[in-house]
């Protein structure tokens, strides 16, 4: 079965690229702040592992909310980053691509630790994974790293510092912020590794 992955440009979805050699690498521009970085660090991280690479351009902004979209978060919001419905919407969008390039599966970048979210939980992967499995084109859906914290998954998966250095996790800008939640998580992350930032 020919596997794709969610790849964001994010650390968690560079290390599950460098584990887990899917066949395809599907990057979304659904209005999000950082899209243009997350894309170009999706860009080269395909590059180097010899991944073909589609990237899908949605412009989903004026439906957004929180630190991704510019705004302030929503009442319902569980953390500042939250945009409603984003993983259903995104998951949907890859989907669709991936059955066009015949794969069966969908690998997302969701960790352990994202279930402050209801679409980061095992729940939510199963249940999309069974919506999605139930419809023409049968897409199974999974998490391969969500028992895994962002440490345990680079060590995980073996991915070298160089490579995990192109990814973006800022959730405010083309630019690190040094102070959203994706930048600190990717400080702590390297910091525990025992790197350094680049």
């Amino acid at each position: 079965m020919k596997t794709a992955l969610l790849l964001s440009g994010g650390m968690d979805s560079v290390s599950i690229a460098w584990w887990m050699k899917p066949d395809l690498a599907i990057t979304i521009d659904y209005g999000q702040k950082p899209a243009d970085a997350e894309i170009a660090a999706a860009r080269k991280v395909a590059e180097l592992l010899t991944i073909k690479h589609e990237i899908i351009r949605v412009d989903c902004s004026s439906l957004g909310s929180g630190d991704m979209a510019g705004t302030a978060p929503l009442s319902a919001a569980p953390v500042s980053e939250w945009w409603p419905f984003r993983n259903q919407l995104i998951l949907t969008l890859a989907g669709m691509a991936a059955v066009r390039m015949g794969c069966g599966r969908l690998l997302i970048g969701t960790l352990a630790t994202d279930g402050q979210h209801a679409d980061g939980r095992p729940e939510f992967v199963e249940r999309i994974s069974a919506l999605m499995s139930f419809q023409e084109g049968s897409m199974l859906v999974s998490a391969p790293a969500i028992g895994l914290d962002a440490v345990e998954l680079v060590r995980q998966s073996g991915i070298d510092q160089a490579t995990l250095a192109w990814a973006h996790s800022c959730h405010v800008g083309n630019f690190a912020c040094g102070r959203c939640r994706g930048c600190i998580k990717h400080f702590n992350t390297w910091h525990a590794l025992g790197w350094t930032p680049h």
